[in-house]
């Protein structure tokens, strides 16, 4: 039952800005909407159509403190399709309109800086474009913090239905989706698991938990820390004092992480600027 509901939460994400209802969800899955709707809450404490709510709002909040859309633009493509309804759900949750709450979290960007809480220069970064890329991941809930990053490397230990991967794929380059990263959220999750070769791995036998995730080319401020603990200080470094270095922004999607055999590669997507 929770990997048909981890792939209804997946479905609920992927369609924020889309006018389908929980009754679309159903159909997909074989269920009735009221055997969807207790089944997923039993799994994730929440009826779905509040489940998208919040990750509608929480996609709003990042987009209103890191990137310069303007507010009517940022309610679009979070799914509101009525400026009003959306400022109203937006102050409901979060007890600011989403012009307060835009400036109040971009004055807590601007402090504190990196080097007041780290000892040293701040870290080198590099803007880069990557290609698109093909991950097969599984998605782990747990709270983001530095305890939890400290098992990203012991993903396959910790993910049901990776013992069935071969073992090339346990052993291929990892990378993680941090969707708390670079601002917390609620729910909290992480989408992991190794890079495949479209070519080499036709005909892959995928196990339930697992799904193929498409990283189209963007472009990503990129920086190498030592482990895994270290990323949300690195993000926070870049959304708060490196991008606008370069005349970039955060997109406000998630922070992605690359496992190396030494250290961790952070690949935070960025928008750049025309001025």
């Amino acid at each position: 039952m929770f990997n048909e509901m981890m792939r209804a939460e997946i479905w609920l994400q992927e369609h924020l800005t889309s006018q389908q209802g929980i009754d679309d969800l159903a159909n997909r899955l074989g269920y009735s909407t009221s055997q969807v709707r207790r089944r997923f809450k039993q799994c994730f404490g929440l009826s779905p159509s509040a489940y998208r709510d919040i990750l509608r709002l929480e996609k709003a909040a990042r987009l209103l403190a890191l990137t310069p859309y303007r507010i009517h633009t940022i309610a679009m493509r979070s799914g509101y399709h009525n400026h009003s309804a959306f400022s109203r759900a937006f102050q409901r949750r979060y007890n600011q309109t989403p012009r307060q709450y835009r400036q109040v979290e971009r004055l807590k960007l601007r402090s504190p800086l990196y080097c007041q809480g780290h000892s040293g220069a701040p870290p080198d970064f590099e803007i880069r474009s990557l290609p698109p890329r093909q991950a097969l991941v599984t998605r782990l809930y747990h709270k983001i913090d530095a305890g939890g990053l400290s098992n990203l490397h012991k993903w396959a230990q910790l993910a049901k239905g990776a013992e069935t991967l071969p073992e090339r794929l346990r052993q291929a380059p990892t990378v993680a989706v941090l969707h708390s990263t670079p601002l917390p959220c609620e729910l909290d999750r992480i989408d992991i698991g190794p890079l495949i070769d479209e070519q080499n791995d036709v005909g892959l036998a995928i196990p339930a938990s697992f799904r193929i995730l498409e990283l189209p080319e963007q472009r990503h401020a990129c920086l190498t820390v030592n482990t895994p603990e270290e990323v949300p200080a690195a993000v926070q470094y870049l959304v708060r004092e490196g991008l606008a270095k370069k005349r970039c922004y955060a997109s406000g999607e998630p922070a992605q992480v690359r496992l190396l055999e030494q250290g961790v590669e952070v690949q935070l997507p960025i928008l750049i600027t025309n001025t």
